[in-house]
């Protein structure tokens, strides 16, 4: 009788933390936690990414219980919230590694540009060739500026915020887990031109990666992600605009 009222009690219990907006906010930390520490055991090792784990954890989890994603991101919010001032405060190391750009303006500006315009461009005229529906393409301009500023840009083009951040999480992971072999294979061993250009390609996710091996990589990493998020801002409108047309004829 005692062994009944016990388990009634903890399924009650069980009911109550798993709408609880604290359930997600934990259930989101104790997966990033799990995630960095199997990245340290792993000798951070590129793919075992802890944002790619604690994504998969987090899946997994809510999927198990079948709590609805408006649920779950009633509590997920407040790491949501995090994600712009964290990226405002991006200023600091970039600021800080402001006078490590002499006699590399050119470089960077050239390796930025070209850098940008291939991550969206590519993207789009891939998804364009595979025939994937308009309202999936246009989230992609987006995607390689860090999430919170492609979802403010997602919903000046009118595309969905919602994929776009999905899309930009995707291209994080997957920029922090490649980028070291890519960059190898090319003989780039320049800590500034290997964490330059995980910043631009693979943003926030990829600089927490490039601050994990070596400072200078990250603190160039987030000045590529700080520069190509204010220029993707500023022109990824006019550029959807310009292109879009030519792709719907």
């Amino acid at each position: 009788m005692n062994a009944s009222l016990s388990l009634i009690d903890l399924s009650e219990i069980w009911v109550y933390l798993s709408g609880s907006p604290l359930f997600s906010l934990f259930l989101t930390l104790s997966a990033y936690q799990l995630g960095l520490s199997l990245y340290q055991r792993a000798n951070k090792n590129p793919f075992a990414n802890p944002v790619a784990i604690a994504v998969t954890v987090v899946v997994l989890v809510i999927a198990g219980i079948d709590m609805p994603y408006a649920t779950y991101f009633e509590g997920a919010q407040f790491v949501h919230f995090l994600l712009g001032t964290a990226t405002v405060a991006l200023a600091v190391p970039i600021y800080k590694g402001w006078h490590l750009m002499r006699g590399r303006v050119v470089a960077m500006g050239v390796a930025l540009v070209l850098g940008g315009l291939t991550s969206i461009v590519g993207a789009v005229i891939m998804a364009q060739l595979m025939g994937v529906p308009t309202e999936l393409i246009a989230p992609l301009y987006a995607k390689s500026v860090t999430a919170p500023i492609g979802m403010g840009v997602a919903q000046s083009i009118q595309a969905s915020p919602t994929l776009t951040a999905v899309y930009a999480v995707v291209t994080g992971i997957t920029g922090s887990i490649v980028a070291p072999y890519v960059l190898n294979a090319l003989s780039i061993r320049g800590w500034w031109q290997r964490g330059f250009a995980i910043g631009v390609s693979a943003h926030g996710i990829g600089t927490s990666r490039a601050f994990s091996v070596h400072p200078e990589a990250g603190a160039f990493s987030s000045m590529g992600m700080g520069i190509n998020g204010v220029l993707g801002a500023l022109f990824i409108p006019s550029l959807f605009q310009w292109i879009s047309p030519w792709l719907t004829r």
